[in-house]
């Protein structure tokens, strides 16, 4: 008997790939960019994110600091062009972290979904966001109301997919993985995170990306959760 279903943020109900291009777009013309010599704009964003997710996947497994995310990221994507201005790359990576949260473009059906699940089941979120922007994005977004638990890696000291923030998140909602659910759109370290933990992943693939895994669910629109739960 289903419970608690605890759900990841980004990429699974806050639209992270429209709000952080939207933001960008604004930061490209705030900090006149092209007049810098970054004539395509797309280009420079592409860049960006190369070398974001690149330092994400550091981040993830403890190699570079916070810190060090927050700032390479601007600093590389800068270089590619031949900017070396590290206070040029602070201030814009500051200003992303400001503006950014609070975007509150959210995936279809997001409001629609916890309003139905609400009625039947605690909800709750684990994500290895960084703590005060998550809550910053949930507060923009309106969507603080519909969760009990907000676990953020942060909070607990290790990230997605240690099965640790999943034990964490269970004994902080005071239940069981039987009763759990855990929805989220990276297979690796969302779903197979979760399942190895006891708990039941629903993969969130809107894209319908084709892979190897078995999860327990698999959706690519949070509607189908309705027709689920």
């Amino acid at each position: 008997m289903i419970k608690h279903i605890f759900f990841d943020l980004d990429r699974t109900l806050w639209d992270f790939e429209f709000n952080s291009h939207e933001t960008l777009l604004e930061l490209y013309s705030t900090y006149h960019l092209k007049k810098r010599g970054i004539m395509d704009y797309e280009g420079f964003i592409e860049n960006y994110k190369i070398h974001n997710e690149q330092l994400w996947e550091l981040y993830r497994v403890d190699k570079i600091s916070q810190k060090d995310l927050r700032r390479e990221r601007f600093q590389r994507a800068l270089a590619d062009y031949n900017i070396i201005d590290p206070i040029l790359a602070e201030k814009i990576g500051e200003d992303y972290i400001s503006f950014c949260p609070k975007k509150n473009k959210l995936f279809p059906y997001t409001i629609e979904v916890l309003e139905y699940l609400s009625e039947k089941y605690s909800l709750h979120i684990i994500t290895n966001g960084f703590e005060k922007v998550q809550h910053i994005k949930l507060k923009y977004s309106n969507l603080e109301k519909y969760f009990g638990k907000i676990i953020t890696s942060e909070q607990v000291g290790v990230k997605k997919p240690n099965p640790k923030i999943f034990e964490f998140a269970i004994s902080e909602a005071k239940t069981t993985s039987d009763e759990s659910i855990y929805i989220g759109d990276d297979l690796e370290v969302d779903i197979i995170g979760c399942q190895n933990c006891g708990i039941d992943g629903v993969y969130f693939n809107p894209e319908k990306i084709s892979h190897q895994e078995n999860p327990s669910f698999e959706i690519s629109c949070l509607s189908q959760l309705k027709n689920l739960f």
